[in-house]
């Protein structure tokens, strides 16, 4: 009797052991995180300008979309024509570098509507030269709600010397910048804050490792690098999917 009385308490106690534990995981961020794979967004098609074919990675002479095209595209999807610019150079230089990443403008504008809409956060806008107008810097990385990322720039491109901040259009932290930052616009310097350096700059990201983004796995891999969320990469993907169909009528 009492080896069936200590059988039945340390059950008891196993299972209370079990509900604690998954209670505190609950609670946990991106607990609710499964890694699902998900089939990539169809690539969104492009008329470039016949006349700027080049591959190199400046904006100013790399493939470039027609103007027509840019701007019933822009009217389309709600981008801005200037952000959207950005998104097809990027992708366009992204595919002669690394022609089996198989990166779309519409991941790329995707990602930048979901960070910054395309760089208007906070009532702000991009100035012909792809500027953005306003300092976009996200919230500090302390733990409080977000991962915890001490500074890693003296406060040099976030203006924070103590926690790293997510800062640009696109959203890079400091320590990812420095790593992949380039010069889109080919005036000299990697600037987050500029759409061109930012946007050539996520699919440089996007693409690293050898991922195929035309793949459920190398797509989900690359979009869960940028945010370990899957609430995020559903809506990345949902923008996705939006800018290839509502572009689809569009002539290429």
């Amino acid at each position: 009797m009492l080896r069936i009385r200590r059988y039945v308490v340390l059950c008891l106690f196993l299972i209370c052991v079990g509900a604690a534990f998954s209670f505190w995981v609950a609670g946990q961020p991106g607990a609710e995180d499964t890694g699902q794979v998900l089939p990539p967004p169809p690539l969104a098609g492009v008329k470039l300008d016949a006349g700027r074919t080049g591959m190199a990675t400046a904006v100013n002479v790399t493939a470039s979309p027609d103007a027509q095209w840019l701007m019933d595209a822009a009217a389309q999807t709600g981008i801005p024509a200037r952000a959207l610019r950005a998104y097809v150079a990027a992708a366009a230089s992204a595919s002669g570098s690394s022609p089996a990443c198989g990166i779309g403008w519409n991941t790329l504008a995707a990602i930048g509507s979901v960070e910054s809409g395309h760089g208007t956060h906070g009532g702000g806008s991009l100035d012909t030269e792809g500027q953005a107008s306003g300092a976009i810097v996200g919230p500090r990385l302390d733990g409080e709600g977000f991962a915890a990322i001490p500074d890693t720039d003296g406060g040099a491109v976030d203006g924070d010397a103590r926690w790293d901040r997510a800062v640009g259009p696109m959203q890079f932290i400091p320590s990812t910048w420095r790593l992949v930052g380039r010069d889109g616009n080919g005036d000299g310097t990697a600037d987050p804050f500029n759409i061109d350096d930012a946007a050539l700059s996520a699919a440089t990201y996007l693409c690293l490792h050898g991922r195929d983004l035309r793949t459920s796995q190398g797509w989900t891999q690359a979009i869960y690098s940028y945010n370990q969320s899957d609430a995020y990469i559903r809506q990345v993907k949902d923008k996705a999917v939006t800018y290839a169909t509502v572009t689809a009528t569009l002539k290429d």
